[in-house]
């Protein structure tokens, strides 16, 4: 695994390195006081003034400073160092109160000895860890008794097709080797033109929901939508207001959301 984390963490160390230059974080409007956060995260958690905040795999921060603007006392964590470099010097621009850790998530444990009144992921994580048991473990290990645990993901199922042809391409399942493909630009800047290597795996709904169900965390709420609120896949649609369709994929899940909570007293199944 040492070399497919070397191998992303050198791509998401260059993607970094110009993600905040491009039109897709639009950062003129961010450091004008725009949130980059969408609708259905704000909605879900509501109310964040005053709780703290763990976000997983916060790339250079720009959500993870956006919960701190609405009042969370904010820990961001991402493997990338350049990442987490960005993340820093922006909130120290904004004056803001967030930390930054770098830390690849599946090895947290002991490096963030913290618990919070909210774990929080989103769009486009999972995909890039190989197994969800550690996930899980870390995400119960950081959640204080009657936490909750909120995440925003590409649905599993769309992932399944290429989105240009629409047809099935890859397995609903994590089979163990990860996809290793060549990569040109990135979701933000696919006209960048450097190649570089990415490595991902799938994660049916069963693997994730497990993963969390077996630390004895309690499923609050599950989602599904037939939209991104990102246009960050080949081959898109804008159907609404920040609303985003594969035309290919008409129909399919493009996202889902599940919320967790920690429940005093429940015992992990490991346990």
């Amino acid at each position: 695994m040492h070399n497919y984390f070397k191998d992303n963490q050198s791509l998401w160390d260059d993607w970094a390195g110009f993600h905040p230059e491009t039109p897709f974080y639009d950062m003129a409007a961010f450091r004008a006081g725009a949130s980059s956060l969408k609708p259905i995260e704000r909605e879900a958690l509501g109310d964040v003034q005053g709780k703290s905040l763990l976000h997983l795999q916060c790339h250079f921060g720009q959500d993870t400073l956006s919960w701190a603007r609405l009042g969370a006392e904010v820990v961001g964590v991402d493997f990338s160092k350049t990442a987490i470099d960005k993340a820093r010097a922006l909130n120290e621009e904004l004056g803001l109160s967030a930390e930054f850790v770098q830390a690849n998530v599946l090895q947290l444990s002991g490096k963030l000895n913290r618990q919070f009144d909210i774990v929080f992921t989103s769009y486009g994580t999972i995909v890039w860890l190989p197994e969800l048991e550690t996930w899980g473990r870390v995400i119960a290990e950081h959640l204080k008794p009657g936490g909750v645990f909120y995440m925003a993901e590409f649905h599993p199922a769309m992932y399944m097709f290429d989105f240009e042809s629409g047809r099935y391409a890859y397995s609903y399942f994590n089979e163990g080797e990860p996809y290793s493909e060549q990569a040109t630009g990135s979701y933000a800047h696919p006209e960048e033109g450097n190649t570089r290597t990415e490595h991902t795996w799938s994660h049916s709904l069963a693997e994730i929901f497990s993963a969390l169900l077996h630390q004895g965390l309690r499923l609050v709420d599950f989602q599904e939508y037939p939209y991104s609120p990102y246009n960050c896949f080949p081959n898109m649609e804008e159907i609404g207001l920040g609303k985003f369709q594969c035309r290919e994929l008409r129909g399919a899940p493009h996202l889902y959301t599940v919320k967790f909570g920690k429940v005093e007293g429940l015992e992990s199944w490991e346990s």
